[in-house]
């Protein structure tokens, strides 16, 4: 599916070609509509979504590519009847808004690279990304992170991008369930922006109910003219929460992109957090 933007077609091939030898795969040549910065209008985007969400012989709806265009569309999807029908959405970035829409109605979906990122040859991602569709539940760990603020906890795991975080938040539609840990990562973005969408997301309480968070990657982020660093922004706004906080975990924009399903336990326990 191509919920967002447009992508580049050479990367959208190889990622399919990739899929294409383990995945039986249904592509509708309206995946490769342009309107702007959309892949699209409305209308085109939100029925092809909505009628893979409801199709039985349908197992996973891998998104193209990210960029802008799913919150557009999220609030109009058929989430309902999905809930009852559930199968995996896989995708990052702008695909937040279609991950936190699911997990609105209880259904799990998987955080990682779409098709155009996985026409590169990078074995682990790969890897990664089959064990999130094919073996949800497997156990592992990201260990050696950066502790911004020591301790232990046990919850959901949640997010995704911080703007789409945010966006969803000030539309009203962003839930983060009692004792979850909260993903966050992002891209391009100056460090005062960061600091105020963390702000209004730790002043709005969405971070009340969160027993941690976990921080990826947050690329290109470089300093001002001030000299603020994200990495200080991050610390300041989010160690104050009295709650563990990890940074440096892989996943995000930058080099590392490990898929992991939104919706499993993980536990926290110093510099490790355990997919249990």
């Amino acid at each position: 599916m191509a919920p967002s933007s447009p992508f580049g077609r050479e990367e959208f091939l190889a990622g399919l070609a990739w899929l294409r030898a383990r995945y039986q795969l249904v592509v509708r040549s309206s995946i490769l509509s342009r309107a702007g910065y959309l892949a699209g209008d409305d209308e085109r985007r939100a029925d092809e979504l909505a009628r893979a969400m409801l199709r039985d012989d349908v197992a996973a709806i891998v998104c193209a590519r990210g960029g802008y265009g799913a919150t557009r569309i999220a609030e109009r999807l058929p989430w309902q009847a999905f809930a009852a029908r559930p199968k995996w959405i896989v995708g990052f970035s702008d695909i937040t808004a279609l991950h936190l829409e699911a997990a609105r109605v209880g259904v799990r979906s998987v955080h990682g690279p779409h098709v155009t990122g996985l026409g590169k040859p990078d074995p682990w991602t790969r890897a990664c990304w089959i064990r999130a569709l094919e073996h949800p539940e497997k156990s592992f760990e990201w260990s050696s992170l950066r502790v911004l603020r020591g301790g232990r906890a046990r919850g959901k795991i949640v997010g995704g991008n911080l703007a789409l975080v945010e966006a969803m938040a000030a539309s009203g539609r962003l839930v983060i369930p009692e004792g979850a840990v909260v993903a966050l990562e992002d891209v391009t973005e100056r460090p005062y922006r960061i600091d105020r969408m963390l702000t209004a997301l730790v002043t709005g309480g969405y971070f009340s109910r969160a027993s941690a968070i976990v921080l990826g990657s947050f690329t290109q982020c470089t300093p001002g003219p001030d000299g603020v660093t994200v990495d200080a922004v991050l610390e300041d706004r989010l160690g104050g929460l009295g709650v563990p906080v990890l940074a440096g975990a892989p996943f995000g924009h930058g080099a590392d992109n490990e898929a992991f399903v939104l919706g499993r336990d993980v536990e926290i326990d110093g510099a490790v957090i355990r997919f249990v």
